[in-house]
């Protein structure tokens, strides 16, 4: 019987992003992180020079993995308030079932962190911010910077995905709408 690898650099980054999403970035150490992940101190500084470095890495694939599910649903057929209000209910969806990948992200948005991981989240292509360019959904944006369009468009999602609050599906799609609203030149 053959048994799994296990991907060691994973598991460093699983235990980060838990670790930050309950104590905050002050109350994670690397010894902290390599204790969660079952490795050495050492075997995490062999996969990730700082933690820094660690960071950015969890911070890449936490917003692929949630872009990845929002897009897989994504209908790009339909009218561009329609992909927003699936994309921001995917949003919610996908926080709801992974609290911890959202207390990261809202960790990492609140820390000096931010910059230099928006930076590489946009580098590696995010589909979110690609969706916001095709010229339906553009023309129809107020002409604010991306993180206004952001926290007034998506952060309702995630904040209250990770707040714990529960929503029916008519709920779901009233915020959607307002959100929408909130970021759409007047009619």
């Amino acid at each position: 019987m053959t048994t799994k690898p296990v991907d060691r650099a994973a598991a460093v980054r699983r235990a980060l992003r838990a670790l930050v999403a309950r104590n905050g970035f002050h109350g994670t150490s690397m010894n902290a992180v390599a204790k969660q992940a079952g490795v050495a101190t050492g075997t995490a500084y062999t996969h990730y020079a700082s933690k820094d470095e660690l960071v950015l890495a969890t911070y890449r694939e936490t917003k692929a993995w949630l872009a990845a599910a929002v897009t897989a649903g994504l209908d790009t057929a339909a009218q561009a308030a329609e992909r927003f209000r699936s994309a921001w209910v995917s949003i919610y969806r996908y926080f709801e079932a992974h609290p911890d990948h959202a207390r990261f992200l809202l960790q990492v948005d609140n820390s000096p962190y931010r910059e230099a991981a928006h930076h590489a989240a946009i580098a590696d292509g995010d589909p979110l911010v690609d969706q916001m360019v095709l010229p339906d959904v553009a023309s129809r944006l107020l002409p604010l910077p991306l993180e206004v369009h952001y926290e007034l468009g998506f952060a309702p999602a995630v904040r209250l995905a990770t707040a714990g609050i529960e929503l029916t599906e008519e709920q779901l799609d009233e915020i959607a709408t307002a959100c929408w609203r909130a970021v759409c030149l007047p009619n």
